[in-house]
């Protein structure tokens, strides 16, 4: 078998990564957000739906999802004052004045 046709077998198999942007409406939002890093995805989640309810509610779950992501090796960083983006292992979110490899 040559290597375009083994990489193509690889690629086949291995389900693609979406960029998806979600609402934070309510606390319980959480579980679809963990199911879709699990899947691989990188999420970009609006804090306002909930915000505009709930800011406690908010923390509550920005806390939860900042120890989900360490568990399973992922990240997330604040995107301005309303969003929040959150990756899967491998991937890593670029901070500056952070030193990279």
């Amino acid at each position: 078998m040559s290597t375009s046709s083994q990489t193509a077998e690889v690629e086949a198999k291995t389900p693609p990564t979406y960029v998806k942007a979600l609402p934070l409406r309510e606390y319980s939002d959480i579980e679809k957000i963990k199911s879709d890093l699990d899947s691989g995805n990188i999420l970009i989640v609006k804090l306002t739906p909930l915000a505009s309810k709930n800011i406690e509610e908010v923390k509550r779950v920005i806390d939860e999802l900042k120890v989900y992501a360490e568990t399973i090796g992922g990240d997330i960083a604040r995107l301005g004052e309303e969003r929040i983006v959150i990756t899967p292992p491998p991937v890593k979110i670029w901070r500056k004045g952070k030193k990279t490899d």
